[in-house]
């Protein structure tokens, strides 16, 4: 994602284009599958933890990022690719890849519909399905 591109879609969201988003965003762009702050902040060596975390909460309140808890008690971040500015509308479900610890989008996977009691109403769900994703399995196959 080139920097022009970067600033349109932080001010399509109603976030103040600085130097430290622009560099964020990019990072998350690059990235084929979600991803952790700690990877973030191996990847991106000019903005310290902190300032990759106020950037994270800045994109998840603005409806730019969304979380995926990580299957390991943690959290991993992606772009939302729906970019809509008042709700995460971006729903799939995710994989989690017991042997690489990876988590895959399954974009053509459908989101089932539950029905909440009266009363409730959802914000956000996180669907997470945990295996061994086809890479890993088909190493597996091939000690045999």
């Amino acid at each position: 994602m080139d920097e022009t591109t970067s600033i349109k879609l932080l001010e399509q969201h109603g976030i103040k284009p600085t130097s430290n988003r622009i560099v964020v965003l990019k990072a998350l762009a690059a990235e084929c599958h979600p991803t952790s702050i700690t990877d973030l902040e191996h990847s991106i060596l000019t903005i310290d933890k902190s300032g990759i975390f106020r950037c994270l909460v800045l994109f998840r309140e603005h409806h730019l990022v969304h979380s995926i808890e990580d299957g390991e008690g943690g959290l991993k971040y992606e772009l939302c690719h729906s970019h809509g500015t008042n709700d995460d509308d971006d729903l799939h479900v995710h994989f989690f890849c017991e042997r690489c610890h990876r988590i895959f989008c399954l974009h053509d996977t459908p989101m089932p519909q539950l029905a909440v009691p009266e009363g409730y109403i959802i914000h956000s769900s996180n669907y997470l399905l945990k295996g061994i994703c086809a890479d890993c399995a088909s190493k597996e196959v091939g000690k045999r």
